[in-house]
């Protein structure tokens, strides 16, 4: 059955945009990032060159093996070496396919008032994706992830202005069966959400029905849909060295279509790549630029990213590791080596911690100022992840959006401005050497908002605090976490488009939505 292609009112606008310092927390208002720090850049010129000539090295004479007829058939039709599964790349060949990706890009959503710009020295902040396990204070154990806990996730990327893009299921919805999950969770996440999403590439199925679905509640033709990024994916290699079938094949008609992409290869030194960490993520590189060649070569100019999620494990149990010196430093590489091909740069807010607690913000605190510092433009998982991506929980993702309005604060230009008023020499001449600036005008005009005020932190002294009920941090987001779900309010979404929407769903559910063997 195919969508009718005649233009329909789009759904949100401006009304949709923020919520301001209203309802449940006094939050900072929707807007883009702009990081206006020099990165971090650990490598020396002879180090860039080190790491490109190491994955070039990798992609000519070690290869990449690609477990997809389409992409071998493609690759061989590029004039690539082809033997069996393995593909061997020339250099020459790959960075002209490179240099065809746009350095910028647009992603816009069903709400045009949260568009995205991908790139250049923006900085853009998504949920957590993807755990199969629960976890909140008021159950205190590890749970298989429902749908109704996916919502409320859904609920919060929504409700949070520092949220900027809806990744995957924030929580695995195991309670509906896999072959129509897709349908039913994006169903969710578009009408709870108005803001960019994603769709997982797991099959022609479910990347087929979550574009439409994206398109329809976009109230897009099919024209509309395809002349820019509407949504976007992200795929992981199978490391080391390979890419599978189904996230090949989702990229390729993410691709044809217009659709952004990212591609991030997970590579953990001392168990998928090599122990170094410089052999990590030369590696990682490797596995990004054959892939993104790939899509390049399919249609020039299709909007790439490249991905990094290059950490270390525990050498003495094999767990991943997470928030580390190294995985700071492979983020930091890793953003130089995105600057060197000129592609927009992902990395991730992770921790390996089990509970909301000081491992867990001390080691995401880590990795989210790695991707401050490594240039980062869009950062995955920055709220709500523990368990190394094992289990999502809703206290972390607000203790983690404290984090992430830091962050923006950090960035407002009024900090750093040198204006006379900011100089403030009349106040300074005004309290001399024996007085204060409490009750001075100078003090008396800004005060209210001179300085960043947290929604979670709590700033009084310890009797004070004790006086309080002596309430520790993740108590705090556990009650704040109620206060906002009683708060949320459902975007809006023109009821005709909300019918088709629904309607696409309820016949895919009754075709069976994707295959499974189960």
């Amino acid at each position: 059955m195919m969508m009718s292609d005649a233009p329909r009112r789009r759904s949100g606008g401006r009304a949709g945009n923020t919520r301001g310092n209203r309802g449940a927390i006094e939050q900072m208002p929707w807007r883009i990032v702009e990081n206006t720090d020099r990165p971090i850049e650990p490598l020396t010129e002879e180090g860039i060159q080190a790491i490109h000539e190491g994955a070039m090295t990798i992609l000519e004479d070690i290869g990449i093996e690609f477990l997809n007829t389409e992409a071998l058939a493609i690759f061989k039709d590029a004039g690539c070496k082809v033997e069996d599964e393995k593909v061997f790349l020339d250099r020459h060949w790959v960075m002209k396919m490179i240099g065809q990706a746009p350095s910028e890009f647009t992603i816009t959503p069903r709400n045009p008032a949260h568009e995205l710009t991908v790139g250049g020295n923006k900085l853009l902040f998504g949920n957590v994706s993807s755990p199969p396990n629960y976890w909140d204070m008021e159950l205190g154990r590890k749970v298989s992830g429902t749908r109704e806990k996916c919502k409320d996730f859904f609920r919060l990327s929504q409700y949070f202005n520092c949220i900027h893009f809806v990744g995957g299921y924030p929580v695995e919805p195991v309670d509906v069966h896999a072959s129509i999950r897709h349908l039913e969770a994006t169903y969710d996440k578009l009408t709870l959400t108005d803001k960019a999403a994603h769709t997982y590439c797991l099959g022609s199925e479910r990347v087929e029905d979550t574009m439409e679905m994206v398109r329809i509640a976009g109230g897009l033709s099919h024209e509309e849909f395809e002349s820019k990024p509407h949504m976007y994916t992200n795929i992981n290699s199978t490391s080391p060295l390979k890419h599978d079938w189904p996230m090949i094949d989702g990229c390729l008609r993410l691709a044809r279509r217009g659709q952004a992409i990212f591609v991030t290869p997970f590579t953990l030194a001392g168990a998928m790549a090599p122990v170094t960490m410089a052999g990590a993520v030369t590696q990682s590189i490797a596995e990004a630029l054959c892939a993104i060649a790939l899509f390049q070569y399919v249609r020039p100019g299709i909007p790439c990213v490249i991905g990094t999620f290059t950490s270390n494990v525990d050498m003495k149990t094999g767990a991943p590791a997470f928030g580390t010196a190294e995985y700071m430093r492979a983020t930091q590489m890793t953003g130089q080596m995105g600057r060197f091909y000129k592609l927009p740069i992902r990395s991730s807010g992770v921790c390996a911690a089990n509970v909301p607690d000081g491992q867990a913000m001390w080691e995401t605190s880590n990795s989210l100022w790695a991707a401050v510092q490594s240039g980062s433009n869009v950062v995955y998982h920055a709220a709500g992840w523990l368990e190394g991506g094992l289990i999502a929980s809703p206290e972390k993702f607000i203790m983690d959006c404290e984090v992430l309005q830091l962050v923006q604060r950090y960035f407002e230009p009024i900090i750093t401005r040198t204006e006379p008023e900011d100089i403030a020499i009349e106040a300074i001449k005004e309290v001399g050497s024996s007085g204060h600036f409490f009750g001075v005008q100078h003090t008396q005009d800004r005060y209210e908002t001179a300085f960043h005020q947290p929604f979670i932190s709590d700033w009084r002294n310890y009797e004070g605090w004790e006086l309080a009920g002596g309430i520790w941090t993740a108590e705090r987001a556990s009650a704040k976490y109620k206060e906002i779900m009683a708060d949320y309010k459902k975007p809006p979404m023109d009821e005709a488009i909300h019918e088709e929407l629904r309607a696409f769903v309820d016949r895919r559910v009754s075709e069976g939505g994707a295959p499974t063997d189960f």
